[in-house]
């Protein structure tokens, strides 16, 4: 079989892949409360996201997002309850005095600047607009605040921060003498969404066929070696020391490294965030997959008589030493399907073609690295934790936004995010967007879980008597946590792990101190065996 031999590569793509990979879990931010701005009665708004539809001469032409205010009234979130209001531009633009045009209910389109939001919305209010909306003088949207010394406010029109692109189509389709109408209106996300349902599922999934495949692997070793052992205790030490070649084994040492050389990496993705570095980890993620991708097809095949032969034979390659015919002929395959979705990434559908180089990833990244024991994975996971919950929120005090969900949502990189998730654009959600799930969130649970089924094998213990099944079930109950919170939340980022570690490791643990196997479990994390004399028998 080929399962034997660590090919550098996988162990290459596997550090890549792990110190890159984000712990999270996201469906985009359409809330966003903030404790830091000036807080009175009139003035105490979370800023929303509001959609902005645009008519011209009575035909929808385009639709632009703004951020409501702090201040002014809550908006519509039905669309069809929102009145369309015909637009004026203010007259002087900047409307920090009276508009010399009369207005009669019109929205009122002004520039930002020479006084406050507060200033143009009173004015605005008071020469008879309904809405003042307020085109930023950069591409970004703007969270419009009161002054820190104003008074209480009674602002009885709401306002609309426009990006400057907006503003700009706007005036153009104002100057062609034209007229325009607009719809302000902020809907409001369902509570469930299918594509959380289905990224679930597939995470869920991932790490079952990853744990069966694991242990699998780990069985067939163990009757090999119980074949080799028959014919003499002296076979016993070279058995051992082959069978370390097989995976690469996680330490405590390295598993405190991670936590600060991946913390170091996501400094280098944020303070490198832009367009060709996102290219950079397209690339990584390209090479990554087709390996991932590759390794899983050959496994899968070489379970079929037909293609079991072609598994078994080999030719020598310079540079990459013995290779299967069946690895060879899959290759081709694997590279076309990774760099057409490299090329056509942006396409809607590109989504599936990452999922798919995205789960082969997942699955032999938890083939060629495993736990030896509980005691590292304690180690690992909280460690993982840590990272997950200093980057996710008490980065923001350091960095003044969260380093985490900037990395993950590529933002200033003009992409939709960073290519090491998982994710399912969100179907009945009005503002579309997609729902992720990093790579972290997975794997290292994942170590996890499949140490537990491994164990459970190698004891030859049933499925209700094990940890496996406890596990995948905490797992399964600590991600949907995760997905209430992120709804609860109003789709902020969650870091997964906050609820996934404790679920798994807390489950793990306490079901080994009840059952008496925890000193075995910390300390070795597989049966004894004894040698020569061992029998395994599958179940």
């Amino acid at each position: 079989m080929e399962f034997k031999k660590v090919d550098c590569s996988i162990c290459a793509v596997f550090v890549v892949v792990l110190v890159l990979c984000t712990g999270l879990v996201s469906g985009g931010d359409i809330v966003h409360q903030d404790d830091i701005a000036p807080s009175r009665p009139g003035c105490n708004n979370n800023f929303v996201l509001v959609k902005v539809p645009i008519w011209v001469d009575g035909i929808e032409v385009t639709e632009f997002v703004g951020v409501g205010a702090r201040f002014g009234p809550t908006l519509e979130s039905k669309e069809k309850r929102a009145n369309q209001t015909r637009l004026a531009f203010a007259d002087p633009p900047d409307c920090c005095s009276t508009p010399r045009n009369k207005l009669t209910g019109e929205a009122i389109l002004v520039h930002r600047g020479n006084c406050s939001f507060t200033t143009k919305a009173n004015v605005a209010e008071d020469a008879g607009a309904s809405s003042i909306l307020i085109i930023n003088n950069q591409t970004e949207l703007f969270k419009m605040v009161c002054e820190p010394h104003e008074p209480d406010l009674d602002i009885g029109i709401p306002a609309i921060m426009l990006p400057q692109h907006a503003g700009t189509s706007l005036i153009k389709f104002l100057g062609n003498s034209s007229s325009v109408s607009v719809q302000l209106y902020s809907p409001k996300r369902p509570m469930v969404d299918v594509a959380e349902v289905f990224l679930w599922l597939m995470a869920v999934a991932t790490i079952l066929c990853a744990s069966y495949w694991s242990a699998w692997r780990a069985r067939e070793a163990a009757i090999e070696q119980d074949k080799l052992l028959k014919d003499g205790s002296n076979e016993c030490n070279v058995t051992e020391g082959s069978r370390s070649g097989v995976v690469l084994e996680i330490n405590i040492i390295s598993a405190v490294l991670f936590v600060v050389v991946a913390s170091c990496f996501l400094i280098m993705l944020y303070k490198l965030m832009s367009s060709w570095f996102i290219e950079v980890l397209v690339v990584l993620f390209a090479i990554g997959g087709v390996e991932g991708l590759q390794t899983c097809l050959v496994a899968l095949l070489s379970c079929f008589r037909w293609f079991e032969r072609f598994g078994q034979s080999y030719i020598k390659i310079p540079f990459l030493g013995p290779v299967s015919y069946l690895t060879l002929a899959i290759s081709p395959f694997c590279i076309a399907f990774a760099v057409l979705w490299a090329v056509y990434r942006h396409i809607s559908f590109a989504w599936i073609g990452q999922d798919i180089l995205g789960i082969a990833l997942i699955i032999t990244v938890l083939q060629v690295v495993q736990i030896p024991n509980l005691k590292v994975g304690t180690v690992l996971l909280s460690c993982s934790l840590l990272y997950d919950l200093f980057w996710v929120f008490l980065s923001k005090s350091l960095f003044h936004k969260s380093v985490m969900i900037v990395v993950a949502r590529g933002d200033k990189s003009g992409e939709d995010g960073i290519p090491m998730l998982l994710k399912i654009p969100r179907l009945f959600d009005p503002w579309h967007g997609y729902s992720i799930i990093g790579f972290g969130d997975i794997i290292l649970p994942g170590l996890l879980v499949a140490f537990s089924l491994r164990y459970d094998w190698l004891c030859n213990k049933r499925l209700r008597d094990g940890y496996f099944l406890w596990a995948m079930l905490a797992y399964g109950l600590g991600l949907l946590t995760t997905y209430v919170a992120l709804n609860l939340m109003d789709g902020h980022g969650q870091p997964a792990l906050l609820y996934i570690v404790p679920f798994t490791l807390g489950t793990f643990l306490t079901l080994g101190k009840q059952r008496g196997d925890l000193k075995h479990l910390w300390t070795r994390g597989e049966p004894d065996r004894p040698c020569p004399h061992v029998r395994l028998q599958p179940e």
